[in-house]
Formats: structure tokens, sequence, C-alpha cells
């Protein structure tokens, strides 16, 4: 069996790719559960790999005699810490997107207004700007880094 981690968002929510109708409006209630489907399984999963870490750590807390080996624990849960950090951040990010889909606001740009496209949202379901306005904040970003 793969590792789930190697899996797309797609294949852990147990989903196909988005099969669009001809003439099927943008955002309908199927295209937003779909969405649903799937940040709803991503946030779970990482829900469950923030406990997984919290239970590693509690089991793996000891106390080395050894400052050597206490440094490389100390290190190893600081690099554990540090990643729960940024998943914490993305659950958040994955609950405000699911608010956005609950208030019928998912699937447009947040700078420009259009539709950000069904196949991005599949490979990046938290995206709020299209590739375009995306594409211009990180040159904008790389600009301002050199200034």
């Amino acid at each position: 069996m793969p590792d789930q981690k190697k899996l797309g968002l797609l294949a852990q929510a147990g989903l196909e790719p988005y099969q669009e109708q001809p003439g099927e409006e943008y955002m309908n209630d199927a295209q937003r559960a779909h969405f649903k489907k799937i940040l709803e399984a991503w946030r779970s999963d990482l829900r469950n790999e923030v406990d997984r870490t919290m239970n590693h750590m509690q089991d793996e807390a000891a106390n080395f005699p050894d400052p050597v080996d206490r440094a490389a624990q100390e290190e190893e849960f600081s690099l554990e810490l540090r990643t729960r950090d940024r998943e914490r951040k993305l659950i958040k990010k994955i609950e405000k997107t699911l608010t956005l889909i609950e208030e019928d606001d998912f699937g447009y740009c947040e700078s420009c207004g259009i539709e950000i496209g069904i196949r991005r949202l599949e490979a990046r379901p938290t995206a709020d700007l299209c590739v375009d306005c995306k594409t211009l904040a990180e040159i904008k970003e790389k600009q301002i880094g050199r200034a």
C-alpha cells in the first residue's frame, strides 16, 4: 500500500478528479461538496498527525545522562514542533476555506475576482488567488526582498 503522504489530496480523500459537465455553472453545489470533502479529509489527516506527534513526544521523552543524546532528542522535538506549527497554520487556512465554501464565496480570486479554476483548486484547495495574481504577488515579493 502506498504511503499516505505521497498520495495527492484527491486520493487521500478517496475522490476522483471532478468531471465538469458541458454548460455546468462554476462552483455549483456538486463542486462545492467535492471541495468540502477534499478539505475535510485533509484537515482530518493533519489533526491525526498532530495527535500522533504528541503521543510520540510523550512516549519518547527521556532524561538522557549524555548531553549529546539529550541534544539530539531536543533537536528532533524542535523539528517536529516546527512541522506541527506549520500544520496548525494550514488547518486554520483549511477552516477559513471551508467557511468560504459555506458562504458561497469559494473559487474566486480575492484580488481580481475571476474564477480560479477547478484543476488549480484540486491541486491547491486553499488557493485564494488566480495563477496570474499569484505570479504577480510572487514577483512583487521578490522585488521587495531585494530592495
